[in-house]
């Protein structure tokens, strides 16, 4: 297995921008979701985008938003792919694939062996499919709380391409988590953080570090 693409999702600062660059993260997560603590407006990712240049990849993050709202996010941000996080169907995945023309991430939230069968619903519309651990029905967020699932259901997307790992991954289990799902490409969020939305540059640094050497 190749080394696996990282994505830091949930970028609000320079400062974590910054570290994501330097240590080589693929990709940065920029949360267009006000619940979120991670949140972004258009200014915010404007300068962010401003910063970043062609230096890192962005990706946009929507909850069941409206064209309007993801159209306003792509500009600002400059986004290279769209993640929808949401309640979309198959065929809304590919409704926003066409409209905007950029690669689209569905994320599905996994609990047990039947969400990782119902993903394929989404293989070949959605460019990237990402597994991340549901959240309880009652949970404000759809994700970034740190929790995980069982690795073990992913066993049968070992080899394959166009999907990720999210869910509770940190410094101290991305290698763990690497050598069990040979995911193509890992994702954190709060995994990297002090409080919620809080990125610390020495955890994004130490994560990455920890995929690159898995």
């Amino acid at each position: 297995m190749g080394a696996p693409l990282i994505k830091i999702c949930g970028i609000a600062t320079a400062e974590a921008l910054d570290a994501a660059i330097t240590s080589q993260a693929d990709f940065v997560g920029l949360v267009f979701f006000p619940p979120s603590p991670r949140h972004v407006d258009g200014h915010a990712a404007a300068a962010l985008a401003a910063r970043a240049g062609s230096r890192i990849r962005r990706v946009g993050l929507f909850v069941d938003a409206d064209d309007s709202t993801m159209a306003e996010g792509i500009a600002a941000g400059r986004l290279d792919a769209v993640q929808l996080h949401g309640e979309e169907t198959p065929a809304h995945v590919a409704q926003v694939k066409a409209r905007f023309g950029l690669p689209v991430w569905k994320a599905i939230p996994v609990s047990t062996a039947a969400d990782v069968v119902r993903a394929e619903d989404y293989r070949g519309v959605a460019d990237l499919l990402l597994f991340d651990a549901k959240t309880p029905k009652d949970a404000a967020l759809p994700g970034g709380m740190g929790l995980r699932f069982d690795w073990s259901l992913l066993a049968a997307q070992k080899g394959r391409s166009g999907w990720g790992l999210a869910g509770g991954l940190s410094p101290a289990n991305v290698a763990g988590a690497l050598h069990q799902t040979a995911a193509p490409l890992v994702d954190t969020s709060s995994g990297v953080e002090t409080a919620p939305g809080n990125k610390d540059p020495d955890l994004i640094r130490a994560f990455c570090e920890a995929a690159q050497g898995a």
